[in-house]
């Protein structure tokens, strides 16, 4: 079986505290796009999230962190127990992934830790793939507090997909963008379709 898991989680300060999986790109959420990218690669997706309320009607499980509090690597922690096998982690504020790219990303973990992508503007932590691998390094970073994703990468064995791979994928240079700021938001209702809006669900 083959697991995704979402992570719903952040706070999303730099868009009003916004549910950034809710965000209208195209006429439809970021949820929505994702679940249907993610429903034909995979077997099995959670979201990781506190509120679960806000998911009722994704459709799929919402589990909250095993570890309140631990940010992002928190919830690759929750992913991999949920999953307790390789598991795509994917940010909720991504609209533009592809069963394509996230396919690759999961085969390259094959034979390391976990398969990071990484571009010009360094590496891709919530469009990852991870092993249970990085469990042991993942909860004794937790439990000491330190908490910065790309510090992990210091002690499992990475694949790094380089911006000449990702490059096969991303025609446009939209593939790994995030919405974390309004500039993001108006960046991808240009050049994606109409203006991005909050979805009223």
């Amino acid at each position: 079986m083959s697991t995704a898991a979402i992570l719903a989680g952040g706070q999303a300060r730099r868009l009003g505290g916004l549910n950034k999986s809710h965000l209208v790109i195209d006429g439809r959420t970021i949820l929505d796009r994702q679940l249907d990218v993610l429903r034909r690669v995979v077997d099995r997706i959670v979201i990781i999230a506190t509120d679960g309320a806000a998911f009722a009607d994704a459709g799929v499980p919402v589990v909250p962190d095993v570890t309140p509090g631990a940010g992002a690597l928190g919830g690759i922690q929750t992913a991999l127990a949920v999953a307790g096998e390789p598991v795509l982690v994917v940010a909720c504020d991504m609209p533009f992934l592809t069963d394509a790219f996230v396919t690759h990303v999961m085969q390259a973990a094959n034979g390391a830790d976990a398969a990071v992508p990484r571009d010009g503007g360094g590496y891709h932590p919530l469009c990852a793939c991870y092993t249970p691998a990085c469990a042991d390094a993942i909860r004794t970073r937790v439990e000491a507090g330190a908490l910065k994703v790309i510090d992990l990468f210091n002690d499992v064995h990475v694949r790094t997909i380089d911006r000449d791979e990702i490059a096969a994928f991303d025609p446009d240079g939209f593939l790994l963008l995030n919405i974390n700021t309004p500039g993001d938001l108006a960046r991808a209702a240009r050049g994606r379709g109409p203006a991005g809006v909050m979805s009223p669900s």
